[in-house]
């Protein structure tokens, strides 16, 4: 039913404090329910406590109950986040902090409908003064760095760091929150927040993140940026400092200056492309496989290196008791309770576990920035500059935002010189190698440590986005600019192989509808000129027999459509009856008893396509009884979208089902002329 166009990426939800697991735990085992409802009652109760270490407490104790979904009934019910919402300004700043955390769990474990009912609760008020009430505390902070790491636990920065977590949540579940993002002036607040990139990335990297999501579509807020608000992004952006933090940073911040797209003076345009893509192909030139196993390494040295020197300090402390045995009797002192921090809730320090998740959720994050640089609009080309190779990039230092003044210019696009500067960094290359299985040998040492295990899943969504990624440019490139028809085929055979390699592939449903979705667009743009197909007849029919009954309905349309674009070729050629006629056949049940009406229309599509041309065809289409099997199928095919059509497929799906249903009615007519031919 035409060709497929790319979506666009946007951000899943996540838990700060490792993925909701407590959630999953808690209902595999058959807990929750009454005994999550009567400690939520007691945990918010402990809220009105006029000890700032009770309500801190009792703050730090929901941060881990949010993350249960049998608990959220009874959160909702006792109004939790009216509840929470006032402590985000306490007058203890610990209150806060783990106010906030618990907030940024609900947020991040709740997903669209807990964040839209966050907003209708009122919680951007406080959560906006918390964060002017930060920003206005920086201002008059005059503590050197190392007293703010001295003083970390319940400093206005990590506190402000919780807020922008919980913020970056809500605007990327609510369009209202992003509205009241624009109305309130929280773009100044949070550009404050990410100028100071070079104390606190960790900060920074949380702004960057929601910077990404506010500035997507939001053309409100694009006319706010002023020539010094593009110039913090381009400072962030173009910071020398290479940690993988700090790589994660800037690649957010290049994705944030694509959202703003539409306000890049014209004379600049070519240096900021330029400067984005460099950083991407940077991020992605970077083995993420290798970095982990180091990574791994590091931390094993560090770990032994610690409990050596914990030994040697037992010892000791061994010996001088041993000593003070005859010494007079120390007086008894009363024991201080040590106070309980968010930090307390994280894990302990594993700084290679998350320089390591850095950098792949950068490789990640650089991925889904390609993809949805190539569904953007089309404008004409002639609305950018020619573009150079890496050295403008380099360049782009002192003016390049200088001119902006809040004029809104036309959309960049991806024309001939877009193509050829993702040619001259070698984009193309880096996603093909980022399509390959993750490193075997990360993902065995990954898989054996509980800590380092959900880091199998990251490499595996990295391979994932570098075959939508491939999809994206394989249907946007021209044939010259993907390195020619030979590059095509050896492309054609390694997406074949990574696909056989695998003899479960149908169970890995990610992995299967992007490998799907890549091989359809490559398939097409071979026919399209006229490159010969590599996939052979028998491999053809093994991914279709083996996907055609995935629950993802993607992964449906993209193989009948495989089997179409296949099909059609075949049909020009000689001694391809036989394979026609199974091709055929295929379709025709996928056609009439598929349950969505977007794989049968699909379906459809694939054999007006297969049989509209070509003598073999014909006499496929005769042999299989095409005609008298599409005649019977017509009027079903009405019905049902007739009756299931309104409420069950959106306006656009509709549009196409009925350009099928025309061309039904038309292949019909033009197959009665064939089979009379035929039969005469």
């Amino acid at each position: 039913m035409g060709k497929s166009r790319t979506k666009r990426f946007k951000r899943p939800q996540f838990s700060p404090t490792g993925d909701c697991q407590a959630e999953a735990a808690a209902e595999a085992n058959g807990t929750g329910g009454d005994e999550d409802d009567g400690h939520a009652a007691e945990l918010l109760e402990k809220l009105q406590h006029p000890s700032a270490e009770v309500r801190e407490c009792a703050c730090a104790g929901l941060a881990r109950l949010v993350q249960q979904r049998p608990a959220w009934p009874g959160l909702a019910r006792r109004d939790a986040v009216r509840r929470l919402g006032p402590l985000l300004l306490d007058p203890s700043l610990a209150v806060r902090e783990t106010a906030a955390g618990a907030l940024r769990n609900l947020s991040a474990c709740g997903g669209f409908e807990v964040c839209d009912d966050m907003v209708t609760k009122d919680i951007m008020t406080p959560l906006v003064a918390l964060l002017k009430e930060c920003s206005a505390g920086l201002d008059s902070n005059e503590m050197s760095p190392q007293e703010k790491k001295d003083q970390n636990r319940n400093s206005i920065e990590n506190i402000a760091n919780e807020a922008m977590n919980v913020l970056w949540n809500i605007c990327e579940c609510s369009s209202r929150a992003v509205s009241i993002f624009n109305k309130e002036g929280c773009l100044e607040i949070v550009l404050k927040y990410l100028s100071r990139f070079s104390t606190n990335v960790d900060l920074a990297i949380s702004v960057a993140y929601c910077l990404q999501t506010v500035t997507e579509d939001n053309p409100e807020l694009l006319k706010s940026f002023s020539a010094p608000a593009l110039h913090v992004l381009e400072s962030a952006m173009l910071s020398p400092v290479t940690s993988m933090d700090y790589i994660l940073l800037k690649t957010l911040v290049a994705g944030t200056i694509w959202n703003l797209k539409d306000i890049i003076p014209s004379k600049s345009q070519a240096e900021i492309i330029n400067a984005i893509l460099k950083i991407l192909s940077e991020v992605l030139d970077l083995d993420a496989g290798e970095i982990v196993i180091r990574m791994q390494e590091a931390e094993k040295q560090r770990l032994e290196a610690a409990a050596e020197t914990e030994d040697i300090l037992g010892r000791a402390n061994h010996d001088a008791l041993m000593e003070d045995d005859e010494m007079e009797e120390i007086p008894h002192k009363r024991k201080v309770r040590r106070k309980t921090f968010i930090s307390d809730l994280l894990p302990p320090t594993d700084k290679e576990l998350r320089e390591s998740i850095a950098l792949l959720t950068a490789q990640q994050t650089a991925l889904e920035i390609i993809v949805n640089m190539c569904c953007s609009e089309d404008p004409s080309d002639d609305e950018w500059e020619e573009l150079s190779s890496s050295d403008e990039s380099d360049a782009f230092m002192e003016n390049s935002f200088s001119e902006c003044g809040g004029q809104l210019l036309s959309p960049l696009c991806l024309s001939h010189e877009v193509h050829t500067a993702f040619t001259n960094y070698l984009i193309p290359k880096k996603i093909f190698e980022k399509t390959a299985f993750p490193n075997s040998t990360a993902v065995d040492l990954c898989s054996r440590s509980p800590t380092w295990k959900s880091l199998v899943r990251k490499m595996n969504t990295i391979q994932c986005r570098a075959l939508v990624c491939l999809q994206s440019l394989v249907s946007l490139l021209d044939v010259d600019h993907l390195g020619g028809p030979a590059a095509l085929q050896t492309l054609a055979q390694h997406l074949s192989q990574l696909l056989f390699s695998q003899p479960d592939f149908a169970k890995h449903v990610d992995f299967l509808e992007a490998i799907s979705s890549a091989l359809r667009a490559l398939l097409q743009t071979m026919a399209s000129n006229n490159i010969s197909q590599c996939m052979t007849p028998d491999q053809l029919m093994t991914l279709c027999t083996a996907s055609i009954h995935s629950s993802n309905t993607g992964v449906r349309v993209n193989v009948v459509s495989i089997l179409g674009i296949t099909g059609s070729v075949l049909a020009k050629e000689d001694g391809t009856l036989e394979t026609l006629k199974t091709i055929g056949c295929f379709l025709l049940e996928v056609a009439t008893k598929d349950p969505s009406l977007v794989v049968a229309g699909e379906a459809l599509d694939a054999l007006f396509d297969v049989f509209a041309d070509g003598k073999e065809a014909e006499r496929a289409s005769v042999q299989i009884k095409l005609l008298s099997a599409l005649k019977e199928f017509q009027p079903v095919f009405k019905m049902k979208i007739r009756k299931e059509g309104r409420g069950k497929y959106s306006p656009d799906q509709l549009c196409v089902l009925d350009n099928v249903k025309m061309n039904l009615r038309r292949f019909v007519a033009y197959q009665e002329t064939v089979e009379k031919r035929l039969t005469a």
